[in-house]
Parts: C-alpha cells; structure tokens; sequence
C-alpha cells in the first residue's frame, strides 16, 4: 500500500501542477450541440456530429436516466442541431428517436421551476422550445410553461440596463437572449461568459452583421476550449472553460478535506497556487476564471485556501455577498445556494468571524437524515454534506453528528461504494469518506469501529476500480447541463483513495497558521 500511496501522491502533484492550462473539463452535448448549429458547416465538423450521436442513450434522449431533471437542455440542443445535419448518417433517426422522448418525458417545469434547475434554463429552454415550434410546427412538445414569466422578467431586466460589462453572469447564457454582437465584447479568452455555446452564438451574429475583427479571438477560444475536454474532435467542447480560478480553489480545498493540504510531497505545488490566489484576490474577490464577474462560492473557498496556507485573506472580498446574514452566490442570483453558505460559514469560521447567519441557514437545510441534498451546483446529495460536516466541526472540537454518520453509513451500497444514481462513483465514494474522516475524530470508540468497517469496504471498491492517470468520466455538475471538471473531481477520487488507504495513520497537522 505505501507503493500506491507514493504513486497517488505522484499523480497529484502532476495535477497540481497542470492548473495553469485554463483548466480541464469534459465534453458537454448541449455546448457541442450550440456550437455545431451557430458554425453551420456540417461537412468540415462532421466527426463532432458522430460524437453528438453517440451520446443519445437508448431512449432517445441526452443525459443520465438516473438525473431527469437535467436532460432536457441536452436533448433540445441536440435535436435543433442534427435537425440540420441530415446527410449525416444516423441524424434522421437521431431526431426522430429525441422527438419522441421529448413527447414522452414529463414537464419538470409545469407548475414552477425546481430549486436545482440548470443554470440558465429559463432562458435556455423557451428559446430552444419557440425555435423547435417553428421548425416541427406539427409536433406537440413540452413548453415548460413555468420558465416563461421568468425568460420574460430576465428579458425585461436586461432591457433597461447598459451593455454589461464582460465577464457578466448572464452573458455565461448570451446565446439564448443575445443578438447584437456589438454591445458585447469578448474577454481576454476570447470567449462571451466563459461559455463556448454562448461565444459559438456570437460568432455567428458577427459574421452576418459584419462585426468580424473579434471573430479570429473567439476561434482560438473554441479551438482552446475544445482541447480541453480532451476528446481529440474538433467542435467537442465544454459546458464551462477557463475555469482558471475553481480548478485549483476547489482541488487545494478537497486535500484539506483529505488532511492533505500540508503534506510534504504537495507543499511545492500547494505553494505555487496559494501565491497565485494571494496575488489574484482583491477586494471585490474571485470568481470561476480570472475574467469572470466575482461570486460569493469562488471567493469563500479562496478565502479557505489562503487561511490554511497561513495568510490573513480580506474578508470584506466575502462580506459584499452577505445579505440579511445569509450569501448570495452573486447579485440577483434567482435562488440560495446552500454550498455557497457551506463555503462563507467555513471560511468565517477559519478567519475567526461570526457565523451566526451562514451556521444557522446550513443546519436548517437538512433533510429529515440529517444531510444535505437540495444543493444547486452538484447533483448528488454527497458533495455538500461532506463539505457541511467539515465547515460545521471547523474550529469546535466536540462537535458530533450521530443523526449524520448513521445515515452516511447506511447510505453506502452493498459494493462498498456511495452513489445518489443507480450506481456508486469514485467522486461520490471520496465525499463520504472525507465526511467520516471529521466525524471519526470526535466519535466515541464503537462509533469508531463502524466507521473504519465502512472505509474498510469502501476501500476495496476503490482498489478494483482504481487506475493511474485515468481520467473520470461521470458528469454531476450542475451547468446548464449535468457536467464533470476533470481535474478538480480526478483529486477528489485520488485525495479519497489515499485518505482510505491511510485510515487511521498520523497525518501532517492543519490548521490556520500551518503554511505549506
């Protein structure tokens, strides 16, 4: 085992060290999907388009079956955009296979649109509906009837604004309401809201409106955006890229959740991001990428990183989120995000502040096993309860959770492995552990022997799984569809594996103060 715990270590100084590219993320249907339909030349991408038809699972639709909620967008998207490719062998039937889901599927959005919508859908989904109507005028589809007073507020608001200023939240979805390339810009990538279907959008309505000399940028920003999802196939793109700024908050916040952050084989790496996000933090705080709008999550977890490393971050970079007590991720955000305040409650707790507001709003949005599962940013209810426990235990020694532990410990699977699908993943595996490491340290010693039953069984599942360099596959990131940052979730398996194949050994100590 100490041979595969060096050979993880390894591994995570590779990825440690390889943030500085933009970031890794994997391929995204509906992303691909805008961009084949706004370039319009279906000959010069059409090995992108046999990848969007692979994709179609066997009833039709896009998207994990285990996930509904978010295979609409998806599926949309790819009708709309092989409704226009149908020399291409297998488009007919593509589409008329995506029809007849889209018939059948129930209407998530009837009556009101759920708490853990995809970003964007009530722009995304009237547009792509209307645009479905008046190529299929014969076709009775789903109109999610409960977006449309929403698009139309959305609309309404950006009506009376100026032109908003690059790297604004709503241009991450330009490609549903934007249709003037002038009044937009795009950042120092060249993308339109670190979004290639909204920067594919603005490609095209700049070409036909004679806007060109920013069209050779945003060619390279899809080019560069499609390396990194890794697939080899030009026109396969991302939901979300650069992500320059999460990619290492949140892979440096998964090995303090691992009692990793200080590890001696990692302190070079460590130290080469802290000073990167020391340097980068300002007062206004970070957002995803460096040229996107600020947001409450990216800044608290920043906020974390910087505490561990032994700086003192400002915490008004937090406190301009704050309102009434709770954080907003950003301003006009439609919903709360219970791991936005997850993150501010950790961070607060870390640098010493009062947490009356964050503290009380995490503990009251649990359900009745005492987890967390109504979290907007990750589909399953492991993410944040495994970054709950830690925010919650920060700083009070006896804390304890019994209602918490018993339900992660008959959460896990027969296999040994936790999963909120049909099936356990890696992903999902680490969080539980990373869970049970900060309940382990405050449990009575029965309560101790359970726990190291579970990471026993867990183990094994990772070890038949486990593989050297293998890039995880599985989206359960919510974006305007279910997606996977490959990087950040390939150091949350290994920083799991580790942490089970180390149960119970000393560890580096922690802390504030305890720089790299």
């Amino acid at each position: 085992m100490n041979a595969l715990s060096e050979q993880i270590l390894s591994e995570l100084r590779l990825l440690l060290s390889d943030t500085s590219d933009g970031g890794s993320v994997g391929p995204s249907v509906y992303d691909t999907a805008r961009v084949l339909q706004f370039h319009g030349n279906v000959a010069s991408l059409k090995n992108a388009y046999a990848w969007l038809i692979a994709q179609q699972q066997a009833d039709g639709g896009w998207g994990s079956a285990d996930f509904p909620l978010f295979r609409h967008v998806p599926t949309w998207a790819a009708l709309l955009a092989l409704r226009r490719a149908y020399p291409l062998p297998g488009a007919a039937d593509a589409v008329l296979a995506a029809t007849r889901f889209l018939q059948r599927q129930p209407d998530p959005y009837t009556d009101a649109a759920p708490e853990d919508a995809p970003i964007g859908a009530e722009l995304i989904l009237p547009q792509m509906c209307g645009e479905a109507a008046s190529l299929l005028g014969d076709v009775v589809f789903p109109r999610h009837p409960a977006l449309l007073p929403l698009r139309q507020a959305c609309l309404a608001k950006l009506g009376t604004v100026a032109p908003l200023p690059s790297g604004h939240p709503l241009l991450h979805s330009w490609e549903a309401w934007g249709t003037s390339p002038t009044t937009v810009c795009p950042d120092d990538d060249g993308s339109i809201g670190i979004s290639p279907a909204a920067t594919a959008a603005w490609r095209a309505h700049a070409l036909t409106q004679g806007s060109a000399p920013q069209v050779g940028r945003t060619d390279r920003y899809l080019q560069a955006a499609s390396r990194a999802t890794r697939s080899g196939i030009e026109g396969v793109v991302p939901n979300v890229w650069p992500i320059n700024v999460f990619e290492p908050c949140w892979s440096l916040y998964t090995l303090h959740l691992a009692g990793l952050f200080s590890h001696p084989a990692l302190a070079e790496a460590v130290r080469t991001i802290v000073a990167q996000l020391d340097a980068r933090l300002g007062v206004r705080g970070l957002g995803p990428a460096l040229h996107f709008a600020a947001d409450a999550d990216d800044t608290a977890v920043a906020l974390c990183i910087l505490r561990l490393a032994g700086r003192n971050p400002p915490i008004d970079a937090l406190r301009h989120f704050e309102i009434d007590g709770l954080f907003v991720t950003f301003p006009g955000e439609r919903n709360a995000s219970v791991s936005t305040n997850i993150h501010a409650l950790h961070a607060l707790r870390l640098l010493g502040r009062s947490t009356a507001g964050p503290s009380t709003y995490v503990t009251a949005n649990r359900n009745p096993h005492g987890l967390w599962d109504n979290e907007k940013w990750h589909v399953s209810w492991l993410y944040p309860t495994a970054h709950a426990i830690a925010a919650l235990a920060q700083g009070t020694p006896q804390w304890r959770d019994e209602r918490a532990l018993a339900a992660m410990l008959q959460a896990q699977r027969d296999d040994g492995g936790w999963g909120a699908g049909r099936a356990s993943t890696f992903e999902e595996t680490a969080y539980a552990l990373f869970a049970l490491h900060v309940m382990d340290g405050r449990e009575e010693p029965a309560g101790r022997a359970r726990i190291a039953q579970a990471v026993a069984r867990a183990l094994e599942w990772m070890l038949a799984r486990h593989a050297a360099h293998e890039l995880p596959q599985t989206p359960l990131w919510i974006g305007k569809e279910l997606y996977c940052p490959t990087r950040v979730v390939r150091v949350a398996e290994l920083a799991g594996l580790w942490l089970a194949i180390r149960w119970g050994q000393p560890v580096p100590a922690e802390g504030a103060g305890a720089a790299p």
